[in-house]
């Protein structure tokens, strides 16, 4: 389902949900599995790290700001039906740009609001 996104680091208390979701539900590969901190890859090598409390970030990593990360579909219109079949809050309207592209907020199981994204032609 995801075909990318280029790095993205999230902090969060619900480590093993969020494990969890992007395997199962966005269909990331599993890299590297520690206690409080999972490492996921794309099908094109972009990388999205999870830690928990215990994780290796440094303390001034997450700090200040909340991060809303978007992932790359190609069908935005499949991506959302999956991620509704696994449960997932859609949230707003599915938006649709001018060029074909389209976005969809959700919010993931950690509480935080993510994005679809759909390029355009």
């Amino acid at each position: 389902m995801i075909e990318g996104v280029s790095w993205v680091g999230v902090a969060t208390e619900r480590v093993a949900e969020m494990e969890n979701f992007c395997a199962a539900v966005l269909g990331l590969n599993r890299r590297v599995k520690r206690q409080d901190f999972v490492v996921f890859d794309a099908p094109n090598g972009d990388r999205l790290e999870i830690f928990g409390p215990a994780g290796p970030q440094p303390r001034y990593q997450f700090e200040m700001n909340p991060v809303v990360v978007g992932f790359q579909v190609q069908k935005i219109d499949v991506a959302r039906t999956r991620l509704a079949a696994a449960g997932i809050e859609l949230l707003g309207d599915l938006e649709r740009g001018s060029t074909g592209s389209a976005w969809q907020h959700f919010r993931a199981p950690d509480g935080r609001v993510y994005e679809l994204n759909q390029a355009g032609g």
